[in-house]
């Protein structure tokens, strides 16, 4: 198929990028894993050589594009060595707390966070799952009271990528109830506040290298200018900007399948059992040909999705169809490619076996599959609404 999704320019930034992983990822990738983190030297270099900030404006130490492609092009190049923890540490960052505050943030705490976020020198992190709460928004138990200048913050997170790394928190909380409901709130806390702590480095099934953890607000006490956005429009502001974040999820699981599946198309190549090579079989030929399919079409819905967030029609509706389409097609992916590396594909020094574990929680964070579907289901059932 003809290739027209990306430019000279993205391919040009692929160069940067794939030297980058070259240099400073594929020699790391196990030591990380031992060590179950990456340090901050690799956020450093991947700052210094453009890979982070690639969409914070210039005058803030970005690069300031908006096209979304070129951070494509990054989750890409580390999905294509089995970096999946430091990709979604990155897309924290990038796609998430940055995009908050370049969207509701105001200018101040625009120059005091993005530009190191920018340069690799301040990893920040969300903090939204509670251990009570999960999904369920309305049920978080965080608050955030007022007192004169300050905002006075007691509660508990859990499952905060970057957690125990991260500088700076965007921490949702409640700040009053409207009816009944909630009123949530968005507000910046730097770790380094009195009262702030961390709990466990929580202990996964995959993303070994990717920093986890719970942390805590014991009267935390910020000033009231670090509210991001609008009082009490906290949920609004996530509904808001969870389509960008399904729909980099949903990349980083189409690029982890199609590494997934690049890596068998080798080991099968090069294997032989009974004689003959495993890709000789008609079986192994049969299922490298229905995963092959399944990926050139998903790869076309997203980036058709991409081209579309990118002139500002990507909606919630179809961040639910990418989130929930291309994650399980990971699973589906790398599980078929782990059972074509047979015994071997079980073993830690192959990458399929790594993939596998990591691509388990795709399917949950961000919104779970079934989640997804209600969304999408109940947009459907609207446009036939009861008489």
């Amino acid at each position: 198929m003809p290739q027209s999704f990306y430019d000279e320019d993205h391919e040009r930034y692929r160069e940067v990028v794939r030297e980058f992983v070259k240099r400073e990822v594929t020699p790391n990738l196990d030591r990380w894993e031992e060590d179950r983190a990456t340090g901050r030297e690799v956020w450093k270099s991947a700052g210094a050589h453009g890979v982070l900030g690639i969409r914070i404006a210039e005058e803030l130490g970005g690069g300031g594009m908006k096209d979304y492609r070129f951070r494509c092009v990054v989750q890409e190049e580390l999905a294509a060595v089995g970096a999946a923890s430091l990709a979604s540490g990155f897309s924290i960052n990038e796609d998430i707390v940055a995009s908050y505050l370049t969207t509701f943030g105001t200018a101040e705490q625009q120059r005091e966070w993005l530009p190191g976020m920018a340069e690799g020198t301040i990893v920040a992190s969300i903090a939204m799952s509670e251990p009570a709460a999960g999904s369920d928004l309305r049920g978080m138990k965080t608050t955030a009271v007022r007192d004169g200048d300050e905002w006075v913050i007691n509660g508990a997170k859990t499952f905060i990528t970057s957690g125990f790394s991260s500088d700076v928190v965007l921490a949702a909380a409640r700040t009053g109830e409207r009816e009944g409901r909630p009123r949530l709130s968005l507000i910046l806390v730097p770790t380094s506040t009195d009262g702030f702590s961390r709990g466990r480095k929580l202990r996964k099934l995959g993303l070994h290298s990717q920093d986890t953890a719970e942390i805590a607000f014991n009267n935390v006490r910020v000033p009231v200018s670090n509210l991001v956005g609008e009082e009490g429009r906290g949920f609004h502001h996530l509904t808001a900007q969870l389509p960008l974040e399904r729909l980099s999820i949903a990349w980083r699981a189409l690029c982890a399948a199609e590494a997934a599946l690049e890596w068998t198309i080798r080991y099968t190549s090069e294997r032989k059992a009974f004689g003959e090579r495993i890709i000789d079989f008609q079986n192994t030929r049969f299922r490298l040909a229905e995963m092959s399919t399944e990926i050139d079409v998903t790869r076309t819905f997203l980036e058709q999705s991409i081209l579309a967030y990118n002139d500002g029609t990507f909606d919630v509706t179809q961040g639910a169809k990418a989130k929930w389409w291309a994650t399980e097609l990971q699973n589906r992916i790398v599980n078929g490619c782990l059972q074509l590396h047979g015994g071997y594909g079980y073993m830690d020094e192959y990458p399929i076996s790594r993939a596998y574990a990591d691509a388990r929680v795709q399917t949950i964070v961000g919104g779970t599959t079934e989640i997804m579907k209600e969304i999408i289901g109940r947009e459907i059932a609207g446009r036939y609404p009861s008489q």
